[in-house]
């Protein structure tokens, strides 16, 4: 199509017209400036359209413009698509009205081939609701996470940017932003918690001492309610959400380049289990704090545990001591079903779970396919889930026609499925209850782990029977969980290897090398001397 390169100046004539392009002095080299005029295919009403630049500073800078625009018009054929001319000539003309640069060819060509559309740019926060509208066959737990990550941080932060212009750098500031918030979290906490405390430190009589409460109160009520901080793990989680989001527009056509493949955070570090030894044991009734926040039971803990649920004839015990031995999650615990469980063969599926979101209770497939499994029951705990059925029947005929017939293995008195999050109040009451240092529900399973292992069990039958995706999994939680058991594993490791007189301890090796040179150990006066004895000769 027709194109035109002109120069042009703005001196106007004594009677103040403007000259244009007839001035004179447009032969000189910086006197006006170079515009460029190039036609565009009709709109759909046959009107002529045109696209104008100007303020181009040299000749060669207008060209390279109008170069510019015949590519892009070239992307569609000019017989066979005109169609795609029209949808080009919309960008133009879009461009032209709006003063922004001349599209880029290569990203003009793709967003074209994909039939995404020319003139309208989709937000962050357009695409991540198209994204998340668009998941299929998600968990109703996962799809929840997704929303969290998307409504209170991708948004607010970056949501208004324009999805092929987000940079590795937008996302460096949103991390920092996040940070600084929780700095401004945390402050606002202990302000809150100081507060608090010292409205417990105040009597309740006196006047002088009333008025105080009520001042604090009033204080508090002003203050941010407790927050908890967007920790590294969080952190973390939100930048997998936005890179997933942006994978798919990659492979959509809408980007070409995905920033959160590339940005750098603080490694969150899963916390190392520790086992409640004797001495944490006395360090924790002295202080009141754990060692970590993942503790495991010893073996004779987890056995007083149980035997305070059998003394008491608490009727979860058959729940606790599957968990304990098995290693089910909660959710699993919770909605295993009789169905699920084959008491010839001593053997129970884990094919459901209950998940809790918010406090409503969902019934889901376990948290990944190596979730789902079959895992063997012992003879013991074959006896006590028995005896668990014989007295659920026993309810069930009390209850009677107001028994709710779930059919899941642990119920309530009715028959009424167990929620996930009032097991846990009730494990962490008992646990009270019992004395015994405190572990939360979901160490249960790390018992049930480290019982496995130190009893000699692999560890890839240790990690199916768990549910994990890899045996790795297993090794990195569960390594230094079982002081015990690595001891005498280290002990048998050593014996293996026959040695000499450097194997003995190093008393008796002392005493064997001075033997063999003809030295003796003497003591004289509480200090250890050398006394040199020549051996004779055929002794």
């Amino acid at each position: 199509m027709n194109g035109t390169i002109t120069k042009r100046c703005g001196c106007r004539d004594a009677a103040g017209r403007q000259l244009v392009g007839s001035c004179p002095k447009l032969k000189q080299r910086t006197h006006g400036v170079w515009s460029l005029m190039q036609e565009l295919p009709p709109r759909d009403d046959g009107t002529r359209r045109r696209f104008r630049r100007s303020g181009y500073k040299t000749k060669g800078d207008a060209q390279t413009g109008m170069n510019a625009l015949a590519a892009l018009l070239d992307i569609a054929d000019r017989k066979s698509d005109p169609d795609g001319r029209r949808r080009i000539a919309d960008l133009l003309e879009t461009v032209a009205a709006s003063g922004e640069d001349i599209p880029n060819y290569d990203e003009t060509k793709r967003r074209f081939a994909t039939g995404q559309s020319l003139t309208q740019h989709m937000t962050v926060a357009e695409w991540l609701d198209t994204w998340l509208a668009g998941k299929k066959a998600l968990r109703k737990s996962g799809e929840t996470r997704y929303e969290v990550d998307i409504r209170c941080h991708l948004k607010p932060r970056i949501g208004h940017i324009r999805i092929d212009r987000l940079t590795v750098q937008h996302l460096d500031e949103m991390f920092a932003g996040i940070a600084e918030g929780n700095a401004e979290i945390h402050d606002a906490n202990m302000q809150r918690r100081a507060a608090v405390d010292e409205l417990k430190t105040i009597p309740w009589k006196g006047s002088e001492n009333r008025g105080r409460r009520r001042y604090l109160k009033d204080a508090i009520a002003a203050m941010e309610p407790f927050r908890r901080i967007t920790g590294p793990s969080t952190q973390k989680h939100v930048r997998d959400t936005l890179r997933a989001a942006l994978n798919t527009a990659i492979a959509r056509g809408a980007i070409t380049f995905n920033p959160a493949s590339y940005v750098e955070l603080t490694p969150a570090k899963r916390p190392k289990a520790m086992v409640w030894t004797a001495e944490r044991v006395e360090a924790w009734l002295r202080t009141g704090e754990r060692p970590s926040a993942v503790m495991v039971w010893t073996p004779e803990q987890a056995g007083q545990f149980l035997d305070f649920l059998a003394e008491t004839q608490h009727r979860l015990l058959p729940l606790f001591h599957l968990i304990t031995f098995r290693g089910l999650r909660r959710g699993e615990a919770c909605g295993v079903r009789w169905a699920d469980y084959s008491a010839p063969t001593r053997s129970m599926t884990i094919a459901v779970q209950l998940v809790q979101d918010g406090w409503e209770v969902i019934e889901s497939a376990p948290k990944t396919d190596s979730g789902e499994r079959v895992i063997s029951i012992d003879e013991y705990t074959a006896e006590v889930l028995d005896a668990h059925r014989t007295k659920q029947a026993a309810e069930r005929c009390e209850w009677g026609p107001a028994w709710i017939e779930s059919g899941r293995m642990f119920t309530q008195e009715d028959g009424e499925r167990i929620h996930p999050g009032w097991l846990t109040d009730q494990f962490e009451r008992l646990v009270e209850l019992s004395g015994l240092p405190p572990i939360r529900l979901h160490d249960l399973r790390h018992v049930a782990a480290s019982l496995m292992l130190a009893a000699g069990v692999d560890v890839k039958i240790v990690s199916e029977t768990l549910g994990h995706s890899d045996s790795r999994i297993t090794r990195d939680i569960y390594q230094s969980v079982m002081p015990r058991a690595a001891a005498e594993a280290a002990e048998a490791t050593a014996a293996m290897v026959p040695r000499g007189s450097a194997r003995l301890p190093k008393q008796k090796a002392v005493e064997a090398a001075n033997e063999q040179d003809g030295h003796t150990m003497a003591t004289h006066e509480g200090a250890k001397i050398i006394a040199f004895r020549p051996r004779l000769v055929g002794a």
